[in-house]
């Protein structure tokens, strides 16, 4: 009979957090302290950049609690070939939006799950496309003024305003809020 492991989610966002528990998960959160401007995306496909930091996010929290199932995850957004991160500020935000809202952009992402004392290492990233509704000057000043861009890939939550901004998307929904929980819960069930 297998050992049944302990899970830590190796992320501060509490929109994973609550997916997690919404599957059922128990788990503790110890977020990573790794500096994400450390890493280069320079030659790396959204999918490797977003595959990149979940690796290291998961990797450092389970270096020192090897005998758990930690979970990293990142996401990023991209439009053409440009990776969209957070925005720095409002001005960056504001930016990013109105981008963003001229054109379909894709949301990645990327899962790491890693047991050290197990020799367990599972990546993997799962892609969305957004078909955004063309927003009004006055929605995006809007949207700036309320500060829901804040600490997130691309400037917006889905969660927050997927009536308002969004006309449709192409894939998982939980992927576009910072967790594919289809094939997370897959791995994680077989996992613990």
């Amino acid at each position: 009979m297998k050992k049944k492991r302990s899970l830590i989610l190796a992320s501060a966002s509490p929109q994973r957090k609550k997916l997690l528990e919404e599957a059922g998960f128990e788990f503790e959160v110890i977020t990573s302290l790794i500096d994400e401007s450390l890493y280069q995306k320079d030659g790396l496909s959204a999918s490797e950049y977003a595959q990149l930091l979940a690796q290291a996010k998961a990797l450092d929290v389970a270096h020192k609690y090897r005998s758990a199932l930690v979970l990293g995850a990142d996401s990023v957004v991209a439009i053409d070939d440009d990776i969209i991160g957070k925005p720095k500020d409002a001005i960056d935000a504001e930016n990013i939006v109105r981008r963003l809202f001229a054109k379909d952009h894709r949301v990645i992402s990327a899962v790491a799950i890693i047991s050290v004392a197990d020799d367990i290492c599972e990546v993997f990233c799962e892609t969305t496309i957004i078909h955004p509704k063309k927003l009004s000057a006055e929605q995006i000043l809007a949207h700036i003024k309320s500060g829901d861009w804040r600490d997130k890939a691309g400037g917006y939550g889905i969660q927050d305003c997927k009536d308002e901004f969004v006309d449709s998307i192409e894939g998982s929904f939980s992927n576009v809020i910072g967790l594919p929980m289809e094939a997370t819960s897959e791995i994680l069930k077989r996992l613990l």
